[in-house]
């Protein structure tokens, strides 16, 4: 074998001087050799390398290397090699099928997927992933050595018993699948026809490129351009030019980490790379800049199920499940193409049963065209996995929303993740997997979870969004780093759960240790840019963050070197003066837009806060009802009120009392749709109240009053106002002795706020209100009827109800005349009704200048 000379670059180089050094350095050794040059290759750890590499080579004039990474020479060499069926091919998304497949076949695997579906998730996660691992091990030998690399992992990977027999039962399944058929696109270099092989060893040494040099026999020269790994820092500890930060916590330290990559763009230090050491900080920070306008070049990416496209197949696939509620349901026809906005809207108008639909039967028809457009997936039973995307790609095509996806660029990489566009090498695992609607949409979650999304870059972008592992070795003109903390810069990553630090050493696998030395030199070469900024916060929500371990030992190396320490600013939030502009108490008038109908609940609001009336009565906005909240109070109460009129409407009075109400209850609960576990608690207060009822009514009964109507509407047209109606619906009228009426309002609140209410009549207007609508005189009475008090039920009366009704029309009369002749509809900002008013926001009571 040839021997294999090396050169060490002198320390420190920066990206400016890096590349024109490795270009002479290279020309240098090959006129040594006397080897053509243009047969010769350089190979480079990471593609971003190549433009600046190539750049600088073509500066020195005459024949170039090959400049190309291991995986960017094998393409041009030709088509990866078929992957054997079912074979471990370093895909999550393939790779997890077929290993799940490959342990069905055995008995004990089979038979714990029948047993824990969850659990038999999580032991194919951990069968790939050290599949993976030990695969990508053995291909980054030369082929020929491979046989012994499998042979003495076998050895090492003896069966086990006691504790750990199940995890060395899965590590050796695992061993087995991945050593089967192990090929790599980069098997081909090894019959490649180069003149030399170079390699630049940058960030820590690429497996590829060692196992190339020397291995044909061919002259082979080493360039490294990294420090001692045990001395990392020393070349640049003196030289570095630092800013540290100090932010309080994640969004002080993104908006300080923008407005860094802002500074240098203003100071016309460009390219900017910002670091990505943690996701969740990165898309804030990506947020930030992308509202101040700054184009960006993400080489990092996202993961796929965030886009809206992902959402969209989701959505669908959802909506198609038996017991998907409205919301969503909505969510889905909120994508559809061929849903018309208007029917939409009036669609989840009637399911929050709003009173204002409009198109109603443009709702109910989109809702049943949506219904034959989900039957195939919504048909029960199982399929494979194969039938199920088939299934799903036909709906896609039928309305459109597949030639849609594959216009845009995140649905385009949506369709790739799933296997329709492009030869889907897992097809043969997905006809062996059968699985019913739940787990079809576990899967497609999981997979769109597994891929991340890659945005077309910004046209002009001077930010680039890149991995640590990078970022390095490239032109920058300022490089920022946040999440500089022990969290996220020096913590490393974890292995394959089952292969130990010690068995991924004795194996040559990589592992913790020398992940760690790879993110030192990377970051020790970072620092040889012309500026770099660091920044973390000292604390992650209620946990503390300390300093990253690697800062800390550049700081001693700092110390070491003579140079003063770099300071750890404090970040603040720049401030700026902005003159007050106090809101003022809002005066709307409405002369010519007053409402022609008025409710009670519209009549109290006129009374408590004119300003509440403006906007519910005249400007009629009404508050928008969760479609799938939990049941309340308010729902108990609807239920309760729906009870009694269908027991007393429905009523045999020859029957006993209790069973009926206890009927009425079933048929209330399945009339409103109400789910019975929710409203167990319910049921259980109910079940105290129905003996308390039937003996108040046996009561009530024996003086004479008798129930006559419920549920009704009522209007009229009083004479105390012109051109107005009043409108409203009684909860229960009775008739008593001597044609006397009564009306009862049914009520689940405070027994002792209705007491308080009864005890200022003019200050109930419900039971007034009322009394106006059924035309009240001396005979007629009216009460509340508390349901839900320990003494329930409860009448609690408003006696001489005639007269507040008089009362009240006659001041209402005087009042709508001022409004009408152009009286402000004031917004009072009083408690209590302020305190749960909807209309706060809009009348601005918290910001007025008082």
């Amino acid at each position: 074998m040839t021997p294999i000379e090396t050169i060490h670059l002198p320390e420190p180089l920066g990206a400016a001087s890096l590349w024109p050094r490795v270009g002479l350095e290279v020309q240098a050794w090959l006129a040594r050799q006397a080897l053509p040059a243009r047969d010769a290759v350089l190979l480079l750890p990471f593609s971003a390398l190549l433009a600046p590499a190539r750049a600088a080579l073509a500066t020195l004039g005459g024949w170039q290397p090959r400049v190309e990474t291991a995986l960017t020479l094998a393409a041009s060499l030709g088509p990866p090699p078929a992957a054997e069926p079912l074979a471990c091919q370093g895909e999550l998304t393939p790779d997890r099928l077929a290993a799940a497949a490959l342990l069905r076949a055995q008995s004990w695997a089979a038979a714990w997927e029948q047993r824990d579906a969850a659990g038999f998730g999580r032991v194919v996660a951990l069968v790939v992933d050290a599949a993976q691992a030990l695969r990508e091990a053995a291909l980054a030998r030369p082929p020929a050595a491979r046989e012994a690399f499998w042979a003495a992992a076998r050895e090492a990977v003896a069966p086990a018993g006691g504790p750990a027999a199940v995890e060395a039962l899965l590590l050796r399944v695992a061993l087995e699948w991945a050593s089967a058929g192990a090929l790599a696109a980069t098997d081909r270099l090894y019959e490649h026809p180069a003149s030399a092989w170079i390699t630049l060893q940058i960030g820590g040494p690429d497996p590829n490129a060692e196992a190339l040099l020397g291995h044909a026999g061919i002259p082979s020269l080493r360039l490294i351009a990294d420090p001692d790994a045990d001395e990392p820092w020393a070349p640049v500890a003196a030289t570095a030019q630092v800013e540290r930060w100090l932010c309080d916590d994640f969004e002080s330290e993104a908006r300080a980490a923008a407005g860094a990559v802002i500074d240098a763009l203003n100071a016309g230090r460009t390219p900017v790379a910002l670091v990505a050491l943690d996701r969740g900080s990165l898309r804030r920070i990506r947020a930030l800049l992308e509202r101040a306008g700054v184009a960006l070049l993400d080489e990092t990416g996202w993961l796929l199920a965030t886009t809206r496209a992902a959402a969209s197949v989701v959505a669908l696939l959802r909506a198609a499940l038996p017991d998907a509620g409205p919301d969503v349901r909505l969510d889905w026809l909120k994508t559809w193409p061929l849903a018309p906005a208007a029917a939409i809207d009036a669609l989840e108008a009637q399911w929050r049963g709003s009173r204002h639909v409009p198109q109603r039967e443009a709702g109910l028809r989109l809702w049943n065209e949506a219904q034959a457009h989900l039957e195939p997936l919504a048909a029960p039973g199982r399929r494979t996995l194969a039938a199920w995307l088939d299934t799903l790609q036909g709906l896609l095509a039928r309305d459109g929303s597949f030639d849609t996806l594959c216009a845009d660029a995140a649905g385009a990489q949506v369709l790739a993740a799933l296997g329709w566009l492009g030869a889907a090498a897992w097809r043969p695992a997905a006809e062996q997997l059968r699985l019913d609607l739940p787990g079809f949409i576990a899967w497609v979650e999981s997979t769109l979870e597994a891929a991340p999304y890659l945005p077309p870059p910004d046209a002009g972008a001077m930010v680039v969004l890149t991995p640590l592992a990078r970022a390095f070795g490239r032109p920058f003109g300022q490089v920022v780093v946040p999440g500089a903390d022990a969290a996220h810069l020096g913590a490393g990553e974890a292995g394959p759960s089952l292969i130990g630090t010690a068995l991924a050493q004795q194996l040559g696998l990589d592992h913790e240790a020398a992940r760690r030395t790879r993110q030192r030199l990377a970051l020790s070469q970072l620092l040889r840019q012309p500026r770099i900024t660091l920044l973390r916060r000292h604390r992650d929500g209620d946990e503390p963050l300390a300093d990253s371990p690697d800062v800390e030992w550049l700081l001693l190396a700092r110390a070491r070197s003579g140079a003063p320490p770099w300071p750890l600013q404090t970040w603040a939030a720049p401030l700026c003066q902005v003159e007050a502009a106090p809101v003022s108490m809002p005066l709307p008038t409405a002369p010519d837009a007053l409402p022609t109908q008025l409710s009670a609940s519209q009549l109290e609001a006129l009374r408590q806060c004119p300003y509440r009336f403006f906007a519910r009565a005249v400007l009629r906005l009404e508050e928008t009802e969760e479609l799938e909240a939990a049941l309340a109070k308010r729902d108990y109460g609807n239920w309760l009120h729906a009870v009694l009129h269908q027991f007393h409407s429905r009523r045999e009075p020859a029957a006993a009392v209790q069973p009926q109400l206890m009927a009425a209850a079933d048929a209330a609960t399945l009339a409103l749709e109400l789910d019975e576990a929710e409203l167990l608690p319910f049921r259980a207060s109910f079940e105290h109240f129905v003996p308390a009822y039937a003996d108040w009514l046996a009561q009530r009964e024996a003086q004479g009053w008798h129930w006559s109507d419920g549920e009704s509407d009522h209007r009229t047209a009083p004479d105390e106002l012109p051109g107005v109606t009043l409108r409203g619906r009684i909860d229960r009228l009775d008739h008593g002795p001597g044609d006397a009426s009564q009306l009862i309002d049914y009520k689940t609140g405070s027994a002792e706020a209705l007491k308080r209410k009864v005890k200022t009549p003019l200050e109930d207007t419900q039971l007034a209100f009322y009394a106006a609508l059924l035309g009240a005189d001396e005979t007629f009475r009216a009460c509340y009827l508390a349901l839900d008090d320990a003494k329930s039920p409860l009448e609690i009366e408003h006696t001489g109800v005639h007269r507040t009704a008089g009362e009240m029309l006659e001041h209402l009369g005087q009042e709508w005349q001022r409004l009408r002749d152009g009286e402000p509809m004031r917004a009072l900002g009083e408690s209590p009704v302020c305190d749960t008013c909807e209309a706060r926001g809009l009348c601005r009571r918290d910001h007025w200048a008082d």
